[in-house]
C-alpha cells in the first residue's frame, strides 16, 4: 500500500474504538460509554481545563495523547480500573496491540504514534501527567454524575479510588482537591467501600 491508503486504512480500522465498551455509564444512567467518547470528553476537558496543570503543558500534545491512548484496547481490549487480575497482563497486552495497530501507518506515523502511547503509559512528562488526570477524572465525573452507581455495583473501595487519584495529583493538585470532596461525600453514603 502507499502512504495515503496506509493512512485511510488505519483511520478505518480505529473507528473500531467505538465498539469499545467501557464500565462507565455515560452521565445520568445512560448506556455504558466506549473508548472513542472517553477519549474525546478527555480531551476537551484537557483544553478546558488547563489552567490547572501543575506545569505548563503543551496542549496540542496533551489532546493527542488523550486522543490514541486507548486506541490499543480494540485488540487488547479494555481493562477496568479496578481489576487487579487484569493489570497484570494489560501492559503486554497493549504494548503488542500498540505495534500492531499503529503499525499499519506509514513508519514515521507509527513511531510518532508509539513514542506517544509510551509517554502516556510512562507518565513522567508534564503532559503525561495532566493526560492521566483527565484520565482519571473524566470517569470520576461520570460516576458522581450517576449518585455513585458504577462504584457501588462494582465494590470499589476508598482505597482503590484514592490510589487511582493519586495520578490526577500528580497532573493537577486543584483537580484532586476538587476530587476528594466529592469523594467524601460518596464515602459518606456508602457508595464507596470505607474499609
Amino acid at each position: 500500500m502507499n502512504r495515503l491508503e496506509k493512512q485511510m486504512a488505519f483511520a478505518l480500522k480505529i473507528d473500531e474504538e467505538k465498539n469499545i465498551l467501557r464500565q462507565t455509564h455515560l452521565s445520568h444512567h445512560g448506556r455504558r460509554e466506549n473508548d472513542a467518547e472517553h477519549a474525546w470528553h478527555m480531551s476537551i476537558m484537557a483544553y478546558l481545563l488547563k489552567e490547572y496543570a501543575n506545569e505548563e503543558i503543551d496542549l496540542a500534545h496533551t489532546m493527542m495523547m488523550c486522543l490514541i491512548h486507548d486506541i490499543v484496547e480494540i485488540e487488547a481490549g479494555d481493562t477496568y480500573a479496578y481489576d487487579e487480575e487484569g493489570k497484570k497482563t494489560q501492559a503486554a497486552r497493549e504494548a503488542l496491540a500498540a505495534d500492531h495497530l499503529f503499525g499499519l501507518l506509514p513508519e514515521d506515523q507509527k513511531q510518532e504514534m508509539i513514542a506517544l502511547f509510551n509517554e502516556f503509559e510512562e507518565s513522567k512528562t508534564p503532559e503525561a501527567k495532566f493526560a492521566h488526570a483527565m484520565d482519571n477524572l473524566q470517569p470520576f465525573m461520570l460516576n458522581d454524575a450517576n449518585d455513585g452507581g458504577d462504584w457501588r455495583g462494582h465494590g470499589v473501595t476508598k482505597t482503590q479510588v484514592y490510589g487511582r487519584q493519586s495520578r490526577t495529583a500528580e497532573g493537577s493538585l486543584a483537580l484532586y482537591e476538587y476530587t476528594d470532596k466529592i469523594l467524601q461525600k460518596h464515602i459518606a453514603k456508602g457508595d464507596i467501600k470505607d474499609e
